[in-house]
């Protein structure tokens, strides 16, 4: 699998990373809405995409919906540490395949790569 990390934090990032090690050596980031759109332009073999929603410049909301524009086959997995009511109804709006809360519980992120990629 080749998967974008999309984090503005680099320790959730490296934590992230350290989780997916296990199912994949192609890992990417991004830290900004922007970089995530051009990875995923610049990278069209990319199988999933865990989008952070909380940045700066653009939110994982936006950014969800610009990929969307050119790749509808992209599996994109919403993270938020605010797990506020009606994210998870605003992240599937958006177009992300479905939502994790922060802080990510490896057993919990595992099992909904499965539910994409069952191998």
């Amino acid at each position: 699998m080749k998967i974008l990390i999309v984090e503005d934090d680099e320790i959730s990032d490296l934590l992230i990373l350290n989780m997916l090690e296990k199912i994949s050596h192609r890992v990417l980031h991004s830290v900004t809405g922007l970089e995530a759109i051009e990875t995923c332009r610049n990278n069209p073999d990319l199988d999933l995409v865990l989008m952070d929603i909380r940045m700066s410049d653009m939110n994982g909301f936006e950014a969800t919906r610009q990929i969307r524009q050119f790749n509808k086959e992209i599996v994109i997995i919403a993270q938020t540490a605010f797990g506020l009511s009606g994210d998870r109804e605003k992240a599937i709006e958006a177009g992300c395949n479905d939502y994790i809360a922060k802080p990510i519980n490896i057993d919990e992120l595992l099992t909904l790569i499965q539910k994409y990629f069952k191998k």
